[in-house]
C-alpha cells in the first residue's frame, strides 16, 4: 500500500492542485479525503487548503520542503492511546507543535451491500476503537493505513462481503452503504491532534494565555534521576499532564520522555522547573509552545 486507492485519486489530485496554488494555507494531513485528520484539518483551520499525504512522514515532508505550511497528526485517543509515533517522527523532521485540537470520533459500518460481512478494513486506531463491536459480529479486522482509504478500498474491491469502519462522509465520498452508525465502544472517543509547522511559537507571545508546552528529555542513567528531573516540577508547581516514556535504539538501555506542562517559557516557575530538568538530563529539547486547545486536570470544568 503505497498509494491511494483508484478512487480517491481524483480527489487527491485536485486537492493537490490547489494547495500547490497556495502552499502557505496549505496543510497537509494523513489519509483519504473524508478521513479523521481531513476533517481535524477544517475544523482546525478552515480557510486551509487541505493536503492528502499517504504517510505521517510524507505530511511532515510537506512542511519541510515548503509544499505546506503546516501538518495536523493525530497523537493520542482518549479509548486507545498513541497514534501516530510523534516522539520519533516530529525530533527527526525539525518542526515544532504550534497547536492543539480535541476531535470527537464517530466512525460507521459502511459497504457496497446491507453484509453480512467477512472482514472490516480500517486503520489500526479505528479498529482498536471497534474492537468490542467486531468481535460481537464475527467480522475479522484488517488494517489499511487510513480510515477513509480503507472505504475507498472496499469500493474498488467490490466485493460485497468486504466492509470499512470509516468517518459517515467516506461513505458518501466513494459510493457506500452506512450499514450501521456509531461503532465505536465508547461514546466519548476523542482524539488530540497536534499542528506543525516549520517556524515556533514565540512563547512572549502568549501572554496571559493558557499554555502547553511540550518537550522530550533522556535522563542520566544513575540511580533515581527521572525522581530528580521530575522535582522541580513539583517544587515549582508546574503541571504535568502527560510523560510518557519510548525506547532510544535497540540496546534498550536509554529511555527518552515525552513530557507536556501547563505553561511556557519565560514564566519563572518553568524557567526554574526546566533548569532543573536539564541538569538532571543527558538531553532535553523544547518542541513546541502553543495555546490549549482543552483545559487540564482541575482547569476543566464540567
Amino acid at each position: 500500500m503505497h498509494s491511494f486507492p483508484a478512487p480517491a485519486e481524483a480527489m487527491v489530485e485536485t486537492m493537490r492542485e490547489s494547495a500547490a496554488a497556495e502552499p502557505a494555507r496549505a496543510i497537509a494531513f494523513q489519509g483519504s479525503p473524508g478521513a479523521n485528520s481531513h476533517r481535524a484539518a477544517m475544523e482546525a483551520c478552515p480557510d486551509c487548503l487541505p493536503l492528502p499525504c499517504f504517510s505521517f512522514a510524507d505530511a511532515l515532508e510537506a512542511v519541510k520542503t515548503g509544499k505546506a505550511g503546516s501538518a495536523i497528526i493525530p497523537i493520542e485517543n482518549s479509548q486507545h492511546g498513541r497514534v501516530a509515533d510523534i516522539h520519533f517522527l516530529l525530533p527527526e523532521s525539525g518542526l515544532s507543535i504550534v497547536g492543539e485540537h480535541f476531535m470527537p470520533i464517530d466512525h460507521a459500518l459502511m459497504g457496497l451491500g446491507d453484509g453480512p460481512f467477512e472482514a472490516a478494513y480500517s486503520h489500526p486506531q479505528a479498529l482498536g476503537q471497534s474492537r468490542h463491536f467486531l468481535r460481537e459480529r464475527g467480522i475479522v479486522p484488517m488494517s489499511y493505513a487510513d480510515t477513509a482509504g480503507a472505504a475507498a478500498y472496499v469500493a474498488e474491491k467490490g466485493d460485497p462481503a468486504l466492509a470499512a469502519i470509516s468517518p459517515p462522509i467516506a461513505a458518501e465520498l466513494y459510493g457506500l452503504k452506512i450499514v450501521e452508525e456509531h461503532v465505536q465502544d465508547s461514546p466519548d472517543n476523542m482524539t488530540r491532534f497536534v499542528i506543525l509547522a516549520r517556524d515556533a511559537n514565540d512563547p512572549a507571545s502568549f501572554d496571559g494565555e493558557s499554555t502547553i508546552t511540550t518537550f522530550i528529555f533522556e535522563v542520566k542513567n544513575i540511580p533515581a534521576a527521572l525522581y530528580k528531573a521530575m522535582g522541580g516540577f513539583a517544587t515549582n508547581g508546574v503541571n504535568m499532564t502527560k510523560l510518557e516514556s519510548y525506547q532510544k535504539g535497540a540496546s534498550f538501555a536509554a529511555t527518552m520522555f515525552y513530557a507536556d506542562i501547563i505553561g511556557a517559557p519565560g514564566d519563572p516557575r518553568v524557567d526554574r522547573a526546566l533548569e532543573e530538568l536539564a541538569f538532571h538530563s543527558k538531553e532535553l529539547r523544547l518542541l513546541g509552545t502553543y495555546r490549549q486547545g482543552r483545559k487540564r486536570g482541575d482547569q476543566a470544568v464540567d
